[in-house]
């Protein structure tokens, strides 16, 4: 009965420190953050530079995790650029709206808040 305990002991440690090292082998990294669209904007173009450059040769082991870095920062940029994106969306219906029913004070109120934030993303 001793040894059955001891093994089953053993096997638990086994498997708590394969998960440990496999952990450690693809560390998760924070990336940047984007807390507004001018930053989202300069970080996904910058990172998928760096992204084009990583996977221009031969991908090494280093090559994936460092591209595995890479994508935390896409992803924080995407996902704020998606938000703005979406509110931009909105913005521009309100334009639209506005110049179809020939309301020029609603036009000229969401125009430049359209304008602003387009301006971010077409340069």
């Amino acid at each position: 009965m001793k040894n059955i305990f001891k093994g089953a002991v053993f096997a638990v440690s086994l498997v708590v420190a394969g998960s440990a090292i496999a952990d450690e082998s693809t560390a998760h990294f924070k990336g940047l953050a984007a807390p507004d669209l001018q930053t989202a904007v300069a970080n996904f173009s910058e990172y998928n530079k760096r992204l084009e450059d990583v996977l221009s040769g031969e991908l090494t082991d280093m090559d994936l995790v460092k591209v595995h870095e890479l994508t935390y920062t896409l992803e924080n940029a995407l996902e704020k650029i998606n938000v703005d994106l979406e509110e931009l969306a909105n913005t521009l219906e309100k334009v639209h709206v506005a110049s179809e029913t020939f309301n020029r004070d609603a036009l000229k109120e969401a125009a430049p808040a359209y304008l602003n934030t387009a301006r971010i993303i077409v340069k």
